[in-house]
């Protein structure tokens, strides 16, 4: 008997946020019709104004000057860390709700999340079940840390495609858990990666690509 598996929303959130925030890029797989809960990730895409087109083909993202936009992230928690990368690259403060989700996941999202882009330079403020990114004044690249977790590992590398200089992000193989293979596709899409798994300089030029 042969079974049909549907792609990921959760790890296909990252490349779709990343072709927003860096470049032009083709993501194909992620079934439009989905019950997967992160499926909300277009919603907020189209919130901020992003550069997003749909079609049977796949998912397209480009480029575009984005908006501060406001989420609730309550029954999808799992997109704070690239909701906040895409915020990072948002003009105005964008607000989530949901951050009384993140406390019992791989590490406390909300506080490690204002901890780890605060280092990049942004500004996160959270109050309550609030998060609040003030974005749009662009990220430094710096040492980071994925303090075990892979989706603020992926989080940070996808913010780091065009901060100001190279990131290196400690305990980087932490992706290992749910996307073996993210260095290898974001490097396939023009990221300039260095170090193997522990992913030492990530550039901020991404180049056109299919995934």
């Amino acid at each position: 008997m042969a079974y049909t598996v549907e792609g990921d929303w959760s790890g296909g959130a990252f490349l779709l946020v990343a072709g927003a925030i860096a470049g032009n890029i083709t993501v194909r797989g992620l079934n439009l019709s989905s019950t997967q809960a992160d499926k909300k990730i277009t919603e907020a895409l189209m919130s901020a104004n992003a550069g997003i087109a749909m079609d049977a083909k796949g998912i397209q993202l480009h480029k575009a000057a984005m908006q501060a936009f406001e989420f609730d992230a309550t029954d999808c928690p799992d997109l704070f860390p690239p909701l906040v990368a895409l915020a990072a690259y948002c003009n105005g403060t964008t607000k989530i709700k949901g951050v009384s989700r993140l406390a019992h996941k791989e590490s406390d999202r909300g506080v490690t999340l204002q901890e780890e882009f605060g280092k990049m330079g942004l500004k996160i403020d959270l109050d309550g079940d609030m998060m609040q990114v003030h974005g749009g004044s662009g990220l430094k690249g710096t040492l980071v840390h994925s303090r075990h977790d892979h989706r603020i590992a992926m989080a940070c590398a996808v913010a780091a495609l065009r901060a100001d200089g190279d990131t290196t992000i400690e305990e980087a193989q932490a992706v290992n858990k749910s996307y073996p293979d993210f260095y290898d596709h974001i490097k396939a899409l023009g990221a300039q990666v260095s170090g193997g798994i522990d992913l030492k300089n990530i550039a901020h030029d991404f180049n056109r690509g299919d995934l």
